[in-house]
Protein backbone atom coordinates (compact mmCIF):
# COMPACT_ATOMS: atom_id res chain seq x y z
CA UNK A 1 0.00 0.00 0.00
CA UNK A 2 1.68 3.18 -0.98
CA UNK A 3 0.71 7.08 -1.58
CA UNK A 4 -0.25 6.35 -5.29
CA UNK A 5 -3.49 4.14 -4.31
CA UNK A 6 -4.82 7.49 -2.08
CA UNK A 7 -4.18 9.45 -4.98
CA UNK A 8 -6.35 7.67 -7.15
CA UNK A 9 -9.78 8.21 -5.55
CA UNK A 10 -11.48 10.53 -7.20
CA UNK A 11 -13.09 12.87 -4.34
CA UNK A 12 -16.70 15.29 -4.62
CA UNK A 13 -18.27 18.04 -2.48
CA UNK A 14 -21.16 17.44 -3.71
CA UNK A 15 -22.21 14.00 -2.30
CA UNK A 16 -21.64 12.66 -6.38
CA UNK A 17 -24.40 14.60 -7.87
CA UNK A 18 -21.80 15.76 -10.86
CA UNK A 19 -20.23 12.17 -11.14
CA UNK A 20 -23.33 10.42 -11.55
CA UNK A 21 -24.25 12.36 -13.99
CA UNK A 22 -21.73 12.09 -16.16
CA UNK A 23 -21.62 8.71 -15.50
CA UNK A 24 -25.23 8.03 -16.90
CA UNK A 25 -24.12 10.07 -19.74
CA UNK A 26 -20.96 7.84 -20.70
CA UNK A 27 -20.33 6.77 -24.07
CA UNK A 28 -17.65 3.85 -23.59
CA UNK A 29 -17.23 1.35 -20.31
CA UNK A 30 -16.18 3.10 -17.27
CA UNK A 31 -15.50 1.03 -13.65
CA UNK A 32 -16.55 2.57 -10.33
CA UNK A 33 -14.99 0.95 -7.00
CA UNK A 34 -14.31 1.79 -3.21
CA UNK A 35 -11.59 2.20 -1.25
CA UNK A 36 -12.46 1.41 2.60
CA UNK A 37 -10.09 0.27 5.07
CA UNK A 38 -10.47 -3.45 4.22
CA UNK A 39 -9.88 -2.70 0.94
CA UNK A 40 -6.67 -1.03 1.57
CA UNK A 41 -5.51 -3.94 3.40
CA UNK A 42 -5.85 -6.23 0.73
CA UNK A 43 -3.56 -3.76 -1.31
CA UNK A 44 -1.12 -3.67 1.07
CA UNK A 45 -0.90 -7.48 1.45
CA UNK A 46 -0.70 -8.08 -2.80
CA UNK A 47 0.38 -6.07 -5.45
CA UNK A 48 -1.44 -7.51 -7.78
CA UNK A 49 -4.97 -6.43 -6.08
CA UNK A 50 -3.41 -2.93 -5.15
CA UNK A 51 -3.17 -2.78 -9.47
CA UNK A 52 -6.42 -3.98 -10.06
CA UNK A 53 -7.53 -0.66 -7.44
CA UNK A 54 -5.08 1.38 -9.13
CA UNK A 55 -6.66 0.46 -12.51
CA UNK A 56 -9.96 0.93 -11.90
CA UNK A 57 -11.37 4.05 -13.54
CA UNK A 58 -12.89 5.70 -10.34
CA UNK A 59 -12.01 4.91 -6.79
CA UNK A 60 -13.95 6.51 -4.33
CA UNK A 61 -13.37 6.99 -0.43
CA UNK A 62 -15.57 5.31 1.41
CA UNK A 63 -15.03 5.64 5.31
CA UNK A 64 -13.53 7.16 7.89
CA UNK A 65 -9.95 4.88 8.01
CA UNK A 66 -9.58 6.10 4.28
CA UNK A 67 -10.10 9.74 5.12
CA UNK A 68 -7.94 9.40 7.83
CA UNK A 69 -4.98 8.16 5.88
CA UNK A 70 -5.41 10.67 2.96
CA UNK A 71 -5.38 13.80 5.80
CA UNK A 72 -2.10 12.31 6.63
CA UNK A 73 -0.74 12.16 3.37
CA UNK A 74 -1.83 16.27 2.45
CA UNK A 75 -4.85 14.74 0.49
CA UNK A 76 -8.51 16.02 0.07
CA UNK A 77 -10.68 13.37 1.36
CA UNK A 78 -13.90 15.02 -0.42
CA UNK A 79 -17.13 13.21 0.70
CA UNK A 80 -17.43 10.31 2.06
CA UNK A 81 -19.21 8.29 -0.83
CA UNK A 82 -19.72 4.75 0.24
CA UNK A 83 -21.34 2.33 -2.14
CA UNK A 84 -24.57 1.42 0.07
CA UNK A 85 -25.58 5.41 -0.11
CA UNK A 86 -23.36 5.94 -3.50
CA UNK A 87 -25.34 3.07 -5.93
CA UNK A 88 -29.01 3.65 -4.94
CA UNK A 89 -28.33 7.09 -6.03
CA UNK A 90 -26.72 5.53 -9.01
CA UNK A 91 -29.70 3.39 -9.69
CA UNK A 92 -32.50 5.68 -9.58
CA UNK A 93 -30.84 7.81 -12.03
CA UNK A 94 -29.96 5.87 -13.96
CA UNK A 95 -33.63 4.54 -15.41
CA UNK A 96 -33.51 8.43 -17.05
CA UNK A 97 -31.82 6.31 -20.02
CA UNK A 98 -33.12 3.18 -21.58
CA UNK A 99 -31.50 0.98 -19.33
CA UNK A 100 -29.80 -2.58 -19.24
CA UNK A 101 -29.36 -4.29 -15.90
CA UNK A 102 -26.57 -6.97 -15.25
CA UNK A 103 -25.96 -8.28 -12.03
CA UNK A 104 -23.38 -10.94 -10.32
CA UNK A 105 -23.59 -11.48 -6.49
CA UNK A 106 -24.46 -12.62 -3.37
CA UNK A 107 -27.32 -15.18 -3.07
CA UNK A 108 -31.26 -15.68 -3.53
CA UNK A 109 -33.44 -14.36 -2.08
CA UNK A 110 -31.39 -11.99 -1.03
CA UNK A 111 -30.09 -11.43 -5.18
CA UNK A 112 -33.74 -10.36 -6.22
CA UNK A 113 -34.34 -8.59 -3.58
CA UNK A 114 -31.78 -6.51 -3.58
CA UNK A 115 -32.26 -6.04 -6.91
CA UNK A 116 -35.92 -4.96 -6.64
CA UNK A 117 -35.62 -2.77 -3.64
CA UNK A 118 -33.13 -0.49 -6.01
CA UNK A 119 -35.66 -0.09 -8.19
CA UNK A 120 -34.02 -1.99 -11.20
CA UNK A 121 -36.50 -5.41 -11.42
CA UNK A 122 -38.06 -4.09 -15.12
CA UNK A 123 -34.35 -3.47 -16.41
CA UNK A 124 -32.60 -6.14 -15.14
CA UNK A 125 -31.81 -8.54 -18.33
CA UNK A 126 -29.80 -11.07 -15.96
CA UNK A 127 -28.85 -11.59 -12.72
CA UNK A 128 -26.33 -14.63 -11.22
CA UNK A 129 -25.38 -15.68 -7.85
CA UNK A 130 -21.75 -14.79 -6.61
CA UNK A 131 -20.02 -17.87 -6.29
CA UNK A 132 -19.24 -18.85 -9.80
CA UNK A 133 -15.60 -18.88 -11.62
CA UNK A 134 -14.74 -15.70 -13.58
CA UNK A 135 -15.10 -16.94 -16.80
CA UNK A 136 -19.28 -17.78 -15.90
CA UNK A 137 -19.93 -14.17 -15.43
CA UNK A 138 -17.61 -13.17 -18.56
CA UNK A 139 -20.21 -15.45 -20.71
CA UNK A 140 -23.62 -14.01 -19.14
CA UNK A 141 -21.75 -10.61 -19.76
CA UNK A 142 -21.26 -10.69 -23.47
CA UNK A 143 -24.36 -12.68 -24.06
CA UNK A 144 -26.41 -10.06 -21.99
CA UNK A 145 -24.87 -6.84 -22.92
CA UNK A 146 -27.30 -4.61 -25.02
CA UNK A 147 -25.10 -1.66 -27.12
CA UNK A 148 -28.02 0.39 -28.03
CA UNK A 149 -29.06 1.23 -24.11
CA UNK A 150 -26.55 2.26 -21.39
CA UNK A 151 -25.61 -1.17 -19.39
CA UNK A 152 -25.34 -0.99 -15.69
CA UNK A 153 -23.39 -4.02 -14.52
CA UNK A 154 -23.72 -4.39 -10.35
CA UNK A 155 -20.80 -6.86 -9.06
CA UNK A 156 -22.00 -7.67 -5.56
CA UNK A 157 -19.47 -10.24 -4.63
CA UNK A 158 -16.61 -8.94 -2.38
CA UNK A 159 -13.39 -7.62 -2.73
CA UNK A 160 -10.87 -8.09 -4.26
CA UNK A 161 -12.94 -10.92 -6.40
CA UNK A 162 -15.22 -8.34 -7.90
CA UNK A 163 -12.51 -5.56 -9.17
CA UNK A 164 -10.65 -8.07 -10.80
CA UNK A 165 -13.72 -9.15 -12.60
CA UNK A 166 -14.99 -5.29 -13.40
CA UNK A 167 -11.84 -4.94 -15.32
CA UNK A 168 -11.80 -8.10 -17.41
CA UNK A 169 -15.74 -7.08 -18.45
CA UNK A 170 -14.61 -3.46 -19.00
CA UNK A 171 -12.28 -4.71 -21.68
CA UNK A 172 -14.94 -6.89 -23.64
CA UNK A 173 -16.82 -4.32 -24.59
CA UNK A 174 -17.03 -0.33 -25.85
CA UNK A 175 -20.64 0.30 -25.57
CA UNK A 176 -22.23 2.44 -23.00
CA UNK A 177 -21.33 0.50 -19.95
CA UNK A 178 -21.32 1.60 -15.75
CA UNK A 179 -19.60 -1.91 -14.18
CA UNK A 180 -19.59 -0.98 -9.87
CA UNK A 181 -17.94 -2.98 -7.70
CA UNK A 182 -21.21 -3.19 -5.47
CA UNK A 183 -19.20 -5.18 -2.57
CA UNK A 184 -23.01 -5.82 0.39
CA UNK A 185 -24.97 -3.76 -1.54
CA UNK A 186 -27.76 -5.98 -2.17
CA UNK A 187 -27.51 -7.74 1.17
CA UNK A 188 -28.13 -4.04 2.77
CA UNK A 189 -31.21 -3.42 -0.01
CA UNK A 190 -32.79 -6.75 1.10
CA UNK A 191 -32.21 -6.13 4.49
CA UNK A 192 -30.04 -8.63 5.30
CA UNK A 193 -27.91 -6.78 6.95
CA UNK A 194 -28.93 -3.71 8.81
CA UNK A 195 -27.29 -0.46 8.38
CA UNK A 196 -26.59 1.42 11.08
CA UNK A 197 -28.39 4.07 12.42
CA UNK A 198 -27.77 7.77 11.00
CA UNK A 199 -25.92 9.31 13.68
CA UNK A 200 -23.53 6.77 13.48
CA UNK A 201 -23.13 6.56 9.95
CA UNK A 202 -22.24 10.38 10.16
CA UNK A 203 -19.47 10.37 12.25
CA UNK A 204 -17.66 7.54 10.69
CA UNK A 205 -18.99 4.83 13.24
CA UNK A 206 -20.78 1.91 10.48
CA UNK A 207 -18.48 -0.06 11.19
CA UNK A 208 -18.75 -0.37 14.98
CA UNK A 209 -22.87 -0.95 14.91
CA UNK A 210 -21.84 -3.11 12.17
CA UNK A 211 -19.67 -5.47 14.41
CA UNK A 212 -21.34 -5.44 17.42
CA UNK A 213 -24.32 -6.45 15.31
CA UNK A 214 -22.05 -9.35 13.81
CA UNK A 215 -19.38 -10.04 15.65
CA UNK A 216 -18.08 -13.13 14.60
CA UNK A 217 -18.05 -12.72 10.80
CA UNK A 218 -16.39 -9.17 11.40
CA UNK A 219 -13.91 -9.46 14.13
CA UNK A 220 -11.18 -9.92 11.26
CA UNK A 221 -11.95 -7.38 9.39
CA UNK A 222 -12.46 -4.89 12.36
CA UNK A 223 -10.89 -5.90 15.73
CA UNK A 224 -7.73 -7.05 13.91
CA UNK A 225 -8.27 -4.68 10.17
CA UNK A 226 -8.15 -1.07 12.09
CA UNK A 227 -4.98 -1.64 14.11
CA UNK A 228 -3.57 -3.49 10.88
CA UNK A 229 -3.97 -0.10 8.49
CA UNK A 230 -3.48 2.20 11.06
CA UNK A 231 -0.16 0.92 10.85
CA UNK A 232 0.50 0.33 7.18
CA UNK A 233 -0.60 3.69 7.13
CA UNK A 234 2.25 5.27 9.01
CA UNK A 235 4.72 4.04 6.61
CA UNK A 236 2.87 5.03 3.20
CA UNK A 237 5.60 7.66 1.18
CA UNK A 238 8.09 5.55 3.02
Amino acid sequence: MNRQLFERITTSQDNGSALIQSLINTQKPVTVGFLNQHGANLCHDSAIVQQHFEALDILLRDGLGVKIAMKRLGLAPGDNLNGTDFIPALAKQSISRPLNVIVFGTKEPWLSDGIKELGLEGQCRCAETGFHDEQHYVDLFEASIQPAKLNLVLLAMGMPKQEQLALRLRSLTSSPTIIVCGGAILDFQAGRFARAPAVMRRFGLEWAYRLFKEPRRLFKRYIIGIPLFLKHTIFIGK
